[in-house]
């Protein structure tokens, strides 16, 4: 979990999924029956698919359904991001 969490702080969420399905299929295979779904999460709500990770082994009840949410919320955060920026009065939006 140690790597995971660096992973995410310094490459990004796709990056931390990579390495902890590396380090640990065995949750991924017991999370997802297929690989189409995990691929999909991964490429379009990579950060539900990491609450969801590490919820599911004692199912997702209760508050996990916050942390679930939080997660989508960061979803549309990250994706929502780059278009507020562009929307800032004063901002060119060239480095």
């Amino acid at each position: 979990m140690c790597c995971v969490f660096t992973s995410l702080l310094l490459l990004g969420p796709r990056f931390a999924i990579l390495i902890w399905w590396l380090i640990n299929p065995v949750r991924f295979s017991l999370a997802f029956t297929n690989w189409i779904l995990p691929l999909l999460f991964a490429i379009f709500l990579p950060w539900t698919m990491i609450m969801y990770l590490i919820v599911f082994p004692g199912g997702i009840t209760g508050f996990d359904w916050i942390w679930m949410g939080l997660g989508l919320l960061g979803d549309v955060a990250w994706y929502a991001g780059g278009g507020f920026r562009r929307r800032v009065p004063g901002y060119s939006g060239q480095y």
